[in-house]
C-alpha cells in the first residue's frame, strides 16, 4: 500500500487541507496542476517501470478471465470468436502481457507476434486463416517475429512507456527460444492517412493544383472510369471513390489507384510532421524505438476497418538489432527517419509530383 501512501503524500502537496472554518484560498492556477500532472506521470512511470513489471506469456491454458481480458482490450484488430483469440495465441503465434504485483491479472500492455517465415506484406493471413489452428510448429518454418498488435490497456498509464520495453523484451525471449532467428518486424496500420488523404484532396481542389498529385495517364484513369471532367471535377470524383470501400471491388481501380495512393502514403509517414517527429502515432513510436520504416504493402488490410483507416495499406517498421540504439537516437535527437529504399523511392516519387 505504499503506493497508494506516495500517491496521497504527492496530493496533499498539490492541494493542501485549510484549516476548518478558515477562508478557502484561491483555487489551483494552470502551473499548479502542470506541476502536478509531471509529479503523478513521474510517480507512475517510477511505480510502473520495467524492473517492477512481470513478462507473462499468454497461452491457452492461461485463466480464463485473462484471456477474456486480452481479447477485450485488443485494439488494432479485433478478436471475434473464442476460436479467434485460441488462433492468437496457438501454434505459430506468441502472445506476452507486462503485469504488475499490485494489479495481478490485469495485463498493462499486450503484444501480440506472429511467426513466419518471412516478413509479413498482410494482415489477412495472421488474424483470419486458421490453417495451423491444431498444427504443431516447425521450428524449420519460423525465420520471423512479426509484431502485429500491442494496446495499451489502461489509460491512466498514458505517457508511462511500457510499449517499447514490451518489445524489447520480448525479443529477448524469441532470441532465447529461436537462436537462429534474425528478422524482426511489426506489421503495422497507419491510422490517420485516409483522413490526411482527403483533407491534402480537399486543400489541392479549393487551390487548383490537382493535376500535382497524380500523373497524367492516372488522371486520365479516373477521369474514364467515374466519367468526371479533367481538374477538379475528376478531383472530387476521386475523393468520393475512395471515401468508399467501393473502389476495391474493381481490379482495374485498384491497379489505377495503387502508386498514386501508395507514394502519398509514403509520404505521409515519412514527411508529414509534428515539431519534427513523424506526424503518425504508430510511426513515431516505432522510430523512437530505434526501427527502420522498411517496407509498405498494397492491399495489406483489405477489412472495411483497414480501408477505412488507410485505403488497406500497411507498413512493416523492421527491427534490425545492431542499428535500433543508433536509429532512435538519430530520431529523438536529430529528427532524422531511417527508411529503406523502398519507401524512399516512394518518397521521391511523390516529391516530383507534388508540392504540398
Amino acid at each position: 500500500m505504499k503506493y497508494q501512501y506516495m500517491l496521497n503524500v504527492c496530493l496533499c502537496r498539490f492541494m493542501p487541507q485549510a484549516p476548518i472554518h478558515s477562508t478557502p484560498g484561491p483555487p489551483p492556477t494552470q502551473s499548479d496542476l502542470n506541476d502536478l500532472n509531471s509529479t503523478l506521470k513521474s510517480l507512475l512511470s517510477e511505480w510502473f517501470s520495467v524492473g517492477l513489471l512481470r513478462l507473462e506469456r499468454i497461452t491457452w491454458q492461461s485463466p480464463c478471465e485473462i484471456l477474456q481480458k486480452i481479447s477485450q482490450y485488443e485494439a488494432v484488430h479485433p478478436v471475434r470468436n473464442w476460436t479467434d483469440i485460441k488462433r492468437r495465441v496457438g501454434p505459430y503465434r506468441r502472445c506476452y502481457a507486462f503485469t504488475h504485483a499490485s494489479m495481478p491479472g490485469e495485463p498493462l500492455v499486450v503484444l501480440h507476434v506472429a511467426l513466419t517465415e518471412d516478413i509479413a506484406n498482410n494482415i489477412q493471413g495472421i488474424v483470419r486463416e486458421f490453417s495451423t489452428l491444431d498444427t504443431d510448429e516447425d521450428v524449420n518454418k519460423i525465420n520471423a517475429a512479426i509484431f502485429y498488435s500491442i494496446s495499451s490497456t489502461q489509460a491512466g498509464l498514458q505517457g508511462v512507456e511500457l510499449g517499447n520495453y514490451l518489445i524489447k523484451r520480448v525479443v529477448r525471449e524469441l532470441q532465447s527460444e529461436f537462436p537462429h532467428m534474425a528478422q524482426f518486424s511489426s506489421l503495422s496500420p497507419i491510422p490517420g492517412f485516409f483522413l490526411w488523404l482527403q483533407g491534402a484532396l480537399g486543400q489541392h481542389k479549393k487551390e487548383g493544383r490537382a493535376i500535382e498529385l497524380l500523373s497524367e495517364q492516372e488522371w486520365r484513369e479516373v477521369e474514364d472510369v467515374t466519367g468526371a471532367a479533367p481538374g477538379a471535377p475528376a478531383l472530387e470524383a476521386l475523393r468520393r471513390l475512395i471515401s468508399t470501400s467501393e473502389w476495391i471491388r474493381s481490379d482495374r481501380l485498384i491497379r489505377a489507384l495503387e502508386p498514386a495512393l501508395m507514394r502519398l502514403c509514403a509520404w505521409y509517414l515519412y514527411g508529414e510532421k509534428r515539431r519534427g517527429y513523424a506526424l503518425n502515432p504508430v510511426a513515431n513510436f516505432h522510430l523512437q524505438n530505434g526501427a527502420t520504416m522498411w517496407r509498405l504493402n498494397w492491399q495489406a488490410d483489405t477489412s472495411p476497418r483497414g480501408i477505412a483507416n488507410s485505403c488497406g495499406i500497411m507498413v512493416n517498421y523492421r527491427y534490425f538489432l545492431d542499428e535500433t540504439s543508433t536509429n532512435s537516437a538519430a530520431y529523438l535527437q536529430n529528427k532524422v527517419i531511417k527508411a529503406s529504399e523502398q519507401v524512399m523511392g516512394l518518397v521521391s516519387q511523390f516529391q516530383k509530383n507534388s508540392k504540398l
